[in-house]
């Protein structure tokens, strides 16, 4: 697959506006690592080879168990390997991003509140919201992966 169109080159004013959305995220208070798992599960769903790339890589440097990212897309079934805040905000990444299937059921939104307040919940939503429109345009214009040494 080649690269349909690099955004960036044609228009950084485009890119930069994303980019102010991740720097809200970033600055907003939401813990590191529970974005990443945010960022995770969202391109898993949205099949962002380029965006599932870079987060598996960041949340690795971060610490991150590798465990817990080689079953994230099966998180239902482990739920011992994620807390309660880190299951209920994982639920409402796939809801908010597969919101046209079903919106966001009442279940997901109570349990994202016993976690979160209005406040993080905001920050929970623009995390998501974010990674979903650096999916999009990953996706769309079949952004190519950064060349990295192949292991033989």
């Amino acid at each position: 697959m080649s690269e349909r169109l690099n955004v960036y080159a044609v228009d950084p004013k485009a890119t930069r506006a994303v980019l102010a959305m991740e720097n809200y995220v970033r600055s907003s208070g939401l813990d590191p690592a529970l974005y990443e798992l945010v960022k995770i599960r969202a391109s898993q769903l949205n099949s962002c080879a380029f965006c599932l790339d870079m987060h598996h890589r960041d949340a690795r440097a971060q610490g991150e168990d590798q465990r817990r990212l080689d079953v994230l897309s099966a998180w239902h079934e482990a739920p011992d390997l994620f807390t309660p805040a880190e299951r209920a905000a994982l639920a409402l990444t796939e809801a908010v991003t597969r919101i046209g299937e079903a919106g966001v059921p009442d279940a997901v939104w109570t349990e994202v509140r016993a976690h979160f307040d209005e406040t993080a919940t905001v920050h929970l939503l623009m995390a998501i919201a974010t990674i979903n429109v650096w999916n999009r345009l990953a996706v769309a214009t079949h952004q190519r992966l950064p060349d990295l040494p192949v292991a033989h």
